[in-house]
Formats: C-alpha cells, sequence, structure tokens
C-alpha cells in the first residue's frame, strides 16, 4: 500500500491487525508508525493498553505473549515492535501472523532495509495485514517533495530555492523535514521561500554549492567553476568529494539520457516528464550542457566520476599524500577538458597522483 492513503486509513481509525513497516527511508515509517500511536488508543486507554518493545531486547515469545493479551476496559491493544531488523528470530512470528489476535493492533517497524519478501512471515503479514515498503526518493523527486511539504504547512518555494535545498540536504527525508521545520520557525505564514532565505537560515551558498558546480562544469565556465572550488577549499565540508562525484553523476546521467531523447525526436513535454523536471529554465540547462559534450565526451565523463569516486574513498589512490581538494580540482578540470584525454591518447583511468601527462590546468583552476 502507498504511504497516502495507508495515512488515510489510520487516520479514518480502519486498522488491519497486523502492519509491517519496513525499508530504507526512515522518515515514511515513522510518520505512519506515530499516527497508528496517536489513532489508535485514546490518551486514557495507553497506560493499560500499550505496549513498545524493542527488537534487540526481546524475542517472539514475548512479542506473542503481549499481543494474545485481552484489552482492559478498551476496544483495542496496541503492540508497538520497534527496531525490528535487530530481533533474533523475527520470522518466527509467522505462526501468530496466521492467526493474529482480532483485538490487538501489532505494529513491526523494521528499519534501514526490507524484510524479505519470501519469508514466511511477511507473507503472512500480507494475507492477514498491511505491508508498507518505505522507499527512498530519487534525488529528481525531493525538490517537488519540498515543495509539497511547504505547500501543505501554507508556505512556498521557488524552484531554484527548492533545487539548492535538495542539492545540500540529499534525499534523507528525516534530515530535510528536520532543517525545513526548524526554517519555518522564523518564517511568518504564507512566506515565500527563495534562495535568499536559505542561503540566510539554512548556511548553504546559492552561489558556492554543488547545483552550480555542475552546471559551471557542464557550461564550461572556468572562472566560475574556479570560485566555487575556492570557496570548496576554505569550507571543506561543504563539499565532500563523494557527494559530489554522486551529484555529478547524476547531473551527467540527466545530460545523457537527454540526448537519447532528442535523438528520438520526443517531445518537450515527454522529456521533462522523463527528466523529472518541472519548469523549462532546467531543461534549458540540461541543454546547454548536451551541446557542450559529444557522446565520446559523455563516456569520458562516466569514467571520471567513477574513477574519482574510487580515488575518494581510497581506492587506486594516494589519498594520504594529498588533500582531497586536490583530487577535486583535478576532476573538475578533466571533467571540463574531456575531448584532451581523448586527443592525447591518455586513459581516463590514469593516476590522479600524476594527473594528465604533460598538461597542467589552466592558471584559472591553479
Amino acid at each position: 500500500m502507498d504511504f497516502d492513503p495507508l495515512l488515510k486509513s489510520i487516520k479514518a481509525k480502519d486498522f488491519a491487525p497486523l502492519y509491517l513497516l519496513h525499508g530504507e527511508e526512515t522518515y515514511f515509517i515513522d510518520q505512519l508508525e506515530e499516527a497508528i500511536e496517536r489513532h489508535a488508543l485514546a490518551e486514557h486507554e495507553r497506560a493499560f493498553n500499550q505496549t513498545i518493545l524493542y527488537g534487540k531486547d526481546t524475542d517472539h515469545l514475548q512479542v506473542v505473549d503481549a499481543a494474545r493479551r485481552f484489552p482492559m476496559m478498551a476496544e483495542r491493544q496496541l503492540i508497538l515492535l520497534r527496531e525490528a531488523q535487530d530481533m533474533r528470530g523475527l520470522n518466527d512470528l509467522a505462526t501468530y501472523a496466521e492467526k493474529p489476535a482480532p483485538t490487538t493492533v501489532l505494529v513491526i517497524s523494521h528499519k534501514h532495509k526490507k524484510l524479505n519478501g519470501n519469508l514466511t512471515l511477511t507473507k503472512a503479514i500480507k494475507k492477514n495485514g498491511v505491508v508498507f515498503e518505505a522507499k527512498g526518493l530519487y534525488d529528481n523527486k525531493v525538490p517537488g517533495w519540498i515543495t509539497n511539504y511547504l505547500r501543505d504547512r501554507k508556505y512556498t518555494i521557488r524552484p531554484e530555492a527548492a533545487n539548492l535545498l535538495a542539492e545540500f540536504l540529499g534525499t534523507s527525508l528525516g534530515k530535510i523535514t528536520n532543517e525545513l521545520d526548524k526554517l519555518l520557525l522564523n518564517l511568518a505564514p504564507g512566506t515565500e521561500v527563495t534562495t535568499e532565505i536559505v542561503e540566510e537560515q539554512v548556511g548553504v551558498s546559492k552561489d558556492y554549492n554543488v547545483f552550480e558546480l555542475q552546471r559551471a562544469i557542464g557550461h564550461r565556465d572556468v572562472v566560475k567553476a574556479t570560485r566555487i572550488l575556492n570557496y570548496f577549499r576554505a569550507n571543506p565540508k561543504a563539499a565532500p568529494l563523494p557527494m559530489v562525484t554522486g551529484s555529478l553523476y547524476n547531473y551527467f546521467s540527466k545530460v545523457f539520457l537527454l540526448k537519447e531523447l532528442h535523438r528520438k525526436r520526443e517531445s518537450r513535454q515527454a522529456i521533462m516528464k522523463a527528466l523529472g523536471l518541472r519548469f523549462d529554465f532546467f531543461l534549458q540547462d540540461y541543454e546547454q550542457t548536451a551541446r557542450n559534450y559529444s557522446e565520446p565526451g559523455m563516456h569520458e565523463v562516466f569514467a571520471l566520476l567513477r574513477e574519482y569516486d574510487l580515488k575518494s574513498k581510497g581506492v587506486g589512490s594516494n589519498l594520504a599524500g594529498r588533500e582531497e581538494h586536490e583530487l577535486l580540482k583535478e576532476l573538475v578540470w578533466k571533467l571540463m577538458h574531456p575531448q584532451y584525454n581523448a586527443a592525447s591518447g591518455s586513459s581516463s583511468t590514469a593516476s590522479a597522483g600524476g594527473g594528465t601527462p604533460g598538461v597542467s590546468p589552466p592558471a584559472a583552476l591553479k
């Protein structure tokens, strides 16, 4: 079941006897568990009819014993099994799940990874209860999610500000909502969130961030790329290399897809939908980058990103003897000049320690 209809049914007090909430995105699990806890019992019923267990400190017999009890002066009782991923013998709950108590609501919260769908327990809960998989959002869906989150709270946000927040905060919805809630504390209801507000309140620069770096690389804007690199050198926590390579991979993946869609002569609307874009000016950005990179150049880009992602993690790199920023500067230079690597015959898997033989980055990148 999807998140929104499931949350709606919970608020309507249409409860199943069993819930399995599992998956990578803990935000959705927390929201559903909180809604069940709020609506399953009245406040005065909780003392005798709500039990909270933790997987690390319990076993299936304790869970079953609690779930088989009858509610006291209430329509139902609620059993919350939290951190179920740490529970040994979790699958042994399958016997109970085959015939759950009709007056008990048992919620199993299994965070950070999905529970194997072939387990007897999972199959039994699908048959007699509700299974919800909390999937993480793709990068291109985060700006829209931020927009909707703020709209539900009577705020609006400009597209560029939503993208800036998405680039800075990543895809963890728990982290995103925490920052958004702190941001709203200082804003009057109905305020439109701009890049200036994000820069001032959240602490991310609208001019010096990974989003602007990828645009500078794609547009071959050496001056702008240099300014951003200098900012990153002074603020190393603003752009760790693994985060930069991941962001650039997503960006150039969209550029590569755009080139394919252009070859197929897809309509502009179809292209925007395929790329997950809501506004034309974002598409114009990708189109300019696509014009700057040939197909061999795109392959060179992906090879470089893979190489430097590995080096940022200590694979094939003498990073101990060099600053991470030097690797980033070197990567940016090569990404902005992929045709040089191909023309010279040098491999994109050349050692980062030595750089490209016979050539140094331009003065602007030094």
